[in-house]
């Protein structure tokens, strides 16, 4: 379905913005991303989800990521 194609390939967009973002800053909290990629909290949280079940990235601290 195209519907699920298009909302799948915008998920690794953004999940790849994500990881751009914690590679050019040091650790952030999801709120703090979502306001540098304009984009909505929610969208951020999924995004962390993926990329640290894919082992992308890590959390330093309680509530802020940061790119391994």
């Amino acid at each position: 379905n195209k519907v699920y194609l298009i909302k799948y390939i915008l998920e690794v967009i953004m999940e790849d913005k994500v990881l751009e973002v914690l590679k050019q800053n040091e650790a952030l909290r999801p709120g703090q991303i979502a306001e540098i990629l304009g984009a909505d909290k929610k969208e951020i949280d999924k995004a962390i989800k993926k990329l640290k079940d894919e082992d992308k990235i890590f959390s330093p601290k309680r509530c802020f990521y940061a790119a391994k």
